[in-house]
């Protein structure tokens, strides 16, 4: 089954390496493709995840689009500026 989720705060590849790498440890997600331009993420999942999948994501600093306001989206920045770091510096290695 395919999934497509609009999110907030994806910055750079190192969100998107962040990302693909915890979705992908999932056991039901085999595969994630994430658009760093357009905010998007995609893949395929066995069975009907997406609930988790949204949860794994915002755990991570990136909810749906639209769906945090506040010191909740500020929190969510937080998340993804540490999430990104991580992900840059694991590139470069």
């Amino acid at each position: 089954m395919k999934f497509s989720i609009q999110v907030d705060n994806i910055k750079c590849g190192g969100c998107a390496s962040q990302i693909s790498g915890k979705l992908l440890k999932l056991a039901f997600v085999t595969s994630v493709e994430v658009d760093v331009e357009n905010g998007s993420i995609s893949g395929d999942m066995d069975g009907e995840h997406s609930v988790e999948i949204q949860a794994t994501l915002a755990s991570m600093g990136y909810p749906p689009v639209g769906s945090q306001h506040g010191l909740e989206a500020l929190g969510s920045k937080a998340k993804s500026f540490v999430s990104c770091a991580i992900g840059t510096m694991s590139k470069e290695d």
